[in-house]
């Protein structure tokens, strides 16, 4: 998507795809920003077919790093967001490149699977990570598909029975991806006090896979100057295509303006 001197880069989240990316790309692009949503190969919906598709995390890191130093060729400024595993990512380039992000936009970030939805028998995922298990089994997305948006949720579980591609993402997942997104969430956990660009928190509180105690430790971690966290009230995990989508839209158009000339400052808000 084209736009002006100022862009961002929108990171989907594990086994999804842009699509999941594409209304606040399209509100960003109309504002006036460049918007670039790149399909990071072995962590997308296309390398779900085979457990053995899926890469080490820090090959996706080199995508998002590759996609992100080509855009500062380009732009004067630079911000970076994303989705679920797609904000890990962008908390992952921020380790290395804080102070050239303009501002770092986090939507649902997940360093935990504690969500009201996961399985109470997530714990013992560590059995298949360690073993040939994990190239053989599958997490299978069920309802409410990380939609609290009634209308958006019946057309994605209409279309994952198809097999159809949604922006949802996959209806299933590979344990080898779980196994690596798990492995990147410990790395972010042990040096999120590294991060120091402007960082921007948004989660649901009712978020299906990943609690806001994921938020309140970015949040409290990070050594950001800038840190603003809003908690959610109307959606659950996927928060770009539900009930509160144009609020992240505006909360990130008005996150990424006010970084010209701001002074230091904590904030919190429940909406």
């Amino acid at each position: 998507m084209s736009g002006g001197r100022d862009a961002i880069l929108l990171l989907h989240g594990l086994y999804g795809n842009p699509l999941e990316m594409q209304y606040i790309g399209r509100k960003l692009q109309r504002a006036g920003y460049a918007v670039e949503i790149p399909y990071i190969h072995g962590c997308g919906v296309a390398d779900t077919r085979s457990p053995r598709q899926t890469t080490p995390w820090e090959n996706w890191l080199e995508q998002v790093e590759a996609h992100f130093r080509n855009m500062q060729c380009t732009y004067e400024h630079v911000s970076v967001a994303g989705l679920c595993i797609g904000a890990d990512l962008a908390l992952a380039l921020a380790l290395e490149h804080s102070a050239n992000i303009h501002a770092l936009c986090l939507y649902s970030t997940t360093l935990y699977y504690d969500g009201w939805n996961v399985s109470r028998w997530r714990f013992l995922r560590a059995l298949a990570y360690y073993t040939p298990l994990r190239y053989m089994l599958f997490y299978h997305e069920r309802h409410p598909y990380g939609l609290k948006d009634e209308r958006i949720r019946q057309w994605v579980a209409k279309q994952m029975e198809k097999g159809v591609e949604t922006p949802a993402g996959a209806a299933r997942s590979p344990f080898t991806g779980v196994y690596q997104a798990e492995r990147m969430m410990r790395h972010l956990r042990r040096n999120l006090h590294r991060i120091t660009a402007p960082t921007l928190i948004l989660h649901a509180l009712e978020d299906d896979f990943a609690s806001p105690r994921s938020a309140d430790l970015v949040e409290s971690r990070v050594s950001s100057p800038t840190v603003r966290k809003v908690i959610l009230q109307d959606s659950y995990h996927i928060i770009t295509l539900d009930n509160d989508k144009e609020r992240v839209a505006q909360e990130t158009l008005d996150f990424m303006a006010a970084q010209d000339g701001k002074s230091s400052q904590t904030l919190a808000l429940a909406a």
